[in-house]
């Protein structure tokens, strides 16, 4: 049973858009074995789920230990998993999450939560988070040696250090003593402006 498989799985699970059947079967792309066992009710459990799942990777982001811990263990007494020993591999002796009856929502729920928490005990609570790259909302596990990882995947990555290039380039060709542009929604003084003028004075009226 592989731990890390199932917890970046679940980071899978969280990102993907299940808004019917035909999405989940998509996301069960190499497990064909499931496919034709996904109902609607899979969907809308897993739709629960991602709700239930995400403030996790949100608390792991924010460095909120407690969070990651609290949220875990609430979800786990949520979705009981019950863990079987499986031999359909002959001598390869090895846990699944779940038992034969379960359904594809228990099957993927139980993963996700059993690889979660395995990774936060085995790693660290901290090895959650929320992709930085502007206006991406998907989540990543992070098993990198060094916790390095603050994207969901390499294009947003790629597309980060691209605009991170373009800034310095353009800071890198601004004639000397050009002042940077302000901050988004910082305001911009009008050096023609009196200061101490009301709004509603004119420059005479303020003068007098």
């Amino acid at each position: 049973m592989d731990f890390i498989r199932y917890a970046e799985a679940s980071a899978g699970l969280l990102n993907t858009r299940i808004a019917g059947v035909d999405d989940l079967v998509g996301h069960l792309a190499g497990r064909e074995w499931l496919q034709p066992q996904v109902t609607d009710r899979d969907c809308m459990l897993l739709r629960r789920f991602q709700r239930e799942l995400r403030p996790v990777f949100e608390a792991s982001g924010a460095g909120d230990t407690r969070g990651v811990v609290d949220g875990l263990n609430e979800l786990m007494v949520r979705h009981p998993i019950t863990p079987r020993i499986s031999d359909h591999d002959g001598d390869d002796l090895h846990l699944h999450v779940a038992t034969r009856s379960a359904s594809v929502a228990e099957l993927l729920i139980g993963e996700s939560l059993l690889g979660l928490a395995t990774l936060v005990c085995d790693l660290d609570p901290s090895r959650l988070g929320v992709c930085c790259a502007a206006r991406c909302t998907h989540v990543y596990v992070d098993a990198s040696p060094n916790r390095s990882r603050r994207y969901c995947s390499d294009r947003c990555s790629s597309r980060a250090n691209v605009a991170a290039y373009r800034a310095r380039q353009r800071l890198a060709a601004a004639p000397v003593g050009t002042p940077a542009d302000p901050p988004a929604g910082v305001p911009v003084e009008n050096p023609t402006e009196n200061p101490t003028q009301s709004p509603t004075e004119s420059p005479t009226e303020s003068a007098v």
